[in-house]
């Protein structure tokens, strides 16, 4: 290294030392590090170990082959010599000639080397070697005639040998012969170097894995100690304890797993932790607060956030040590804030306060209704402002009208307390307030009051002095009056009592309860205006919705109607009775909403009403209904062409006529849902009727469908809320309605009921009617037809058959009134009329004479002069029926005139008085 390469060296040691670390030398040799030091001492463990444990095997495989080769020699001897039919071959004239063989075949399946039989003076009967039978044995034999089992070692002919000598016993006991069987130790070597390799194997695989392992683990080492030395370790370390503990700042590390590392003098002084804290969970620590083992064991980044700490205010900054190689856990900093605890308790009132007016900015008002959202007024200030809360408000704003102008009676509408023992007015209670009170002065200025000191407000407590006195004595101290006003009018008055706090309220408590209450008062006083205006749409709409449905013999009906949550809408419905004993059934539905949609309502139903005096079918009464509402646009368009109001968004219809004497529905529709019919065996259908489209847009004619309909069907009309939702299709709603009249098998009162249940919520969003009727038939024995021949003679013959079906009837009374009006309807029809001409009687809840004939010419009823021969017919006529008139049929038309049945009117005459009084008023 040449001077400059000196000189730098030098320069960054001085750096380095200045900066209070200890570096090694960039240039020149290095010490060896911490981890070099370890992986050289653990190899040479892990050498010394796989060493140790080879010799170890190799010892114990030769000890264990030995001694196996001694355990085969005696169990192949001993085994030999017990086998059956030694004995025999011992005793037959050759021995050698029978053994021979056998001890070769038993030898080779012993795995032994030589199986030896001899007589007690070891001569050999047989041997491997044959030539060696019939030689002495070559060991020790005397132990064995003593009846001992033998096992030594010997050089013998095949070399050296690990024999054992196993004794031959007779019946009696007495040794007979010697059997010798071992291994050569040749053998017995050759299997332990057999198993020499595996050994070695083994031995050579655990030391490379060893050693990488160590290696791994000695690189891990190097990564954490980054290379250093002992000496740099030992100085890194000094230099860690020293500025831990010196510096004025707490640090704590903690765990991935929430265990408390390590933590300086300065953090145990701050948190008050124990000497023994380290190594325990942080969340278990005690003295330590919630809130801070919650921050210190979650783990999550934290800056600059404030905590308390006993009556220590600390700034805690916290990150995450599980950068790349390091562990997994979090360090924390932690500095003592204590003087900012005053700055903070100001910052803390002001975002109460805030959250306060917040609150009541969400929570006041959510209805429109203005007892509720004085009730939320009150709700909202409890506990967080007052402790008692109530609101006093002028009857007529409850109304939803003007306040009067008077400030002396307010009623107590909302009442809210930590406590429901307290002695102030109860809810519902009408209040004069004398002149002297803060309310009454709010009510009258329109400013609001403090009152610190209860007990000494003289005015207040001339109130009511007993009550006043026990307000005082329950602990209430302090009051803040405010009045609640809206658009410059003084609806009413909230006053907030304090009890648990022992100061009084402040100038700053005023402003902010100004604040709440003006908030307050602006809902207020839109919940007044929305209670005029609805009380105004559901007093028209009630006005406008039949109050009663009129008794009909032809239907059974029930029906309701549920507004919408936005209030009345424009759905109606009717049942009208027609002549004849039928009935019209009516549905209607104007889009939208309040005021206008209900007065729109309204002029529909008139209009449907007077369209059904004319007795039109269907399909051309929706024609004169679609023209109107065409006329009812234009007339709603200014003269530029926009409209001056409201326009009409839109309406459907549906309008059905059932005649119990056919059976027959005539229905037809302008853009509504499909009715439903539910047949006696209770399947459930929706028939296809042509669809028209919605009222108003012209040009397109209607069509009606005619339906014959079992006696009991159940009709069911219904508007679209029933089963359109925002939270469905249309189609589900269909297959809902269809459900639940299927399961309900009733009256058509408890029909609609179960359908409401099934399909809707407590309180729709879209306005809903639902009609059901269920049919009845007017059967043959009430109803008598006859065709009459156009000729004048024929008259008499009806008349005749007439009072004799009344007679039938048991209406012989109404006879001579009868006999009259078919002598002059009768008349017409044949003298005015074409054929065919039909009469019919129907015996219902009145009686009904039908004349029918093919002409579409109709008489009209006028006063006849004094000199003129007729003309009067008519006239008497409409004299002797309740009702009568004219409808027209695809054949031609139908006259009729109604007469109420005997004992139904209350000045019931005979027919021949009415008859005498026409006479007197010499109109015949």
């Amino acid at each position: 290294m040449g001077p400059s390469g000196a000189r730098k060296d030098s320069v960054i040691r001085r750096f380095d030392r200045l900066r209070g670390v200890s570096v090694r030398p960039l240039i020149g040799k290095r010490p060896r590090s911490v981890a070099g030091q370890v992986f050289i001492l653990q190899v040479a463990v892990v050498v010394l170990l796989v060493l140790g444990t080879i010799l170890a095997l190799v010892l114990q495989t030769r000890h264990d082959t030995d001694r196996e080769a001694r355990n085969r020699s005696v169990a192949v001897a001993e085994s030999f010599a017990h086998s059956p039919g030694l004995l025999e071959a011992l005793d037959a004239p050759d021995p050698s000639r029978i053994l021979q063989p056998i001890t070769e075949e038993a030898r080779k399946r012993a795995g032994v080397d030589f199986i030896v039989v001899m007589d007690t003076n070891g001569i050999r009967y047989s041997h491997p070697q044959p030539e060696r039978i019939g030689q002495r044995f070559v060991g020790t034999i005397e132990p064995s005639l003593r009846g001992e089992v033998l096992l030594e070692s010997v050089d013998g002919p095949l070399g050296k040998e690990v024999q054992a000598v196993v004794p031959v016993t007779g019946p009696d006991g007495k040794v007979e012969a010697l059997v010798s069987a071992g291994l050569t130790v040749q053998n017995v070597t050759g299997a332990v170097n057999r198993q020499l390799p595996v050994i070695l194997g083994t031995g050579a695989a655990g030391l490379a894995l060893a050693t990488a392992g160590t290696a791994l683990a000695t690189r891990r080492l190097k990564r954490q100690t980054h290379g250093l030395g002992p000496a740099e370790m030992t100085r890194m370390y000094e230099h860690h304890d020293a500025v831990l503990h010196a510096v004025r700042e707490g640090v704590v590390i903690v765990g991935g797993d929430g265990t408390l590392l390590l933590a300086n003098d300065e953090a145990r002084r701050l948190l008050g932790l124990g000497p023994d804290s380290e190594g325990r969970p942080v969340r278990g620590l005690a003295g330590l607060e919630p809130s801070t083992a919650e921050l210190l064991a979650s783990g999550s980044a934290a800056t600059d956030e404030v905590l308390t700490a006993g009556d220590r205010l600390l700034v805690v900054n916290q990150r995450s040590t599980d950068g790349p190689g390091g562990p997994l856990g979090t360090v924390a900093t932690i500095r003592d804030s204590t003087e900012l605890q005053a700055l903070t308790g100001r910052a803390e009132v002001a975002r109460k306060r805030l959250q306060l007016l917040y609150d009541a900015g969400v929570g006041i008002g959510t209805t429109l209704d203005v007892a509720r959202t004085a009730e939320e007024l009150a709700e909202v200030a409890v506990p967080s402002f007052a402790d008692y809360v109530t609101v006093d408000l002028a009857d007529p704003v409850l109304n939803g009208e003007e306040p009067n102008g008077s400030a002396g009676e307010m009623r107590r509408t909302a009442v809210s307390g930590i406590r429901d023992d307290h002695p102030l007015y109860e809810r519902g209670r009408l209040i004069a307030f004398l002149p002297s009170t803060p309310q009454a002065r709010g009510m009258g200025t329109g400013r609001a009051e403090v009152v610190p000191d209860l007990s000494r407000a003289l005015g207040w407590r001339a109130q009511d002095p007993e009550r006043t006195k026990a307000i005082v004595e329950y602990g209430i101290h302090s009051l803040i009056t405010v009045p609640l006003q809206a658009r410059g009018v003084v609806l009413g008055v909230a006053n907030f009592w304090r009890s648990e706090k022992p100061g009084p309220f402040e100038n700053d408590d005023l402003s902010l309860a100004e604040e709440l209450v003006a908030r307050a008062a602006v809902s207020v006083d839109n919940a007044r205006r929305y209670t005029r205006e609805h009380a105004l749409a559901v007093t028209l709409q009630r006005s406008l919705l039949p109050r009663a449905l009129p008794q009909h013999s032809a239907v059974e009906v029930a029906h309701r109607y549920l507004p919408a949550q936005s209030g009345v809408g424009g759905d109606w419905f009717d049942v009208i009775p027609l002549p004849g004993s039928r009935v019209a059934l009516v549905v209607g539905d104007v889009v939208g909403h309040g005021l206008h949609a209900a007065a729109t309502m309204g002029r529909l139903r008139t209009a449907v009403h007077n369209f059904s005096t004319l007795d039109l079918p269907p399909d051309e009464l929706l024609g004169h209904l679609d023209d109107l509402v065409g006329r009812i646009d234009q007339d709603e368009m200014g003269p530029g062409g926009s409209p001056d109001g409201p326009a009409m968004t839109g309406a459907t219809c549906l309008y059905a006529i059932y005649d119990p004497v056919s059976r027959h529905c005539t229905m037809a529709r302008a853009g509504h849902p499909l009715p439903a019919l539910v047949r006696p065996d209770g399947s459930v259908e929706f028939p296809e009727l042509p669809a028209g489209p919605p009222l108003g847009l012209g040009g397109m004619p209607f069509e009606s469908a005619v339906l014959e309909i079992p006696e009991g069907t159940r009709l069911v009309f219904y508007t679209d809320g029933l089963i359109e939702d925002r939270s469905r299709d249309i189609d589900v709603g269909i297959e809902l309605l269809r459900r639940a009249l299927a399961r309900t098998d009733g009256t058509p009162e408890q029909t609609c009921q179960g359908v409401l249940e099934a399909l809707l919520p407590s309180r729709p969003k879209d306005d809903v009617a639902l009609l059901i009727a269920r049919t009845r038939a007017l059967g043959p024995d009430r109803v008598a037809e006859w065709d009459v021949p156009s000729d004048p003679s024929a008259v008499a013959g009806m008349r005749a058959a007439a009072v004799a079906k009344l007679a039938e009837w048991g209406l012989e009374g109404m006879a001579f009134g009868t006999e009259l009006i078919l002598s002059e309807l009768l008349t017409n029809a044949i003298r005015y009329g074409t054929q065919p001409i039909r009469v019919r009687l129907l015996y219902d809840q009145g009686l009904t004479c039908e004349v029918a004939d093919g002409s579409s010419t109709s008489p009209h009823l006028r006063y006849a002069a004094t000199t003129d021969e007729g003309g009067r017919g008519l006239f008497l006529v409409a004299q002797l029926s309740e009702r009568w008139g004219t409808r027209y049929t695809s054949e031609g038309k139908i006259i009729w005139a109604e007469q109420p049945l005997p004992g139904d009117t209350p000045d019931t005459e005979t027919d021949g008085e009415a008859l005498l009084r026409l006479f007197d008023s010499e109109l015949l």
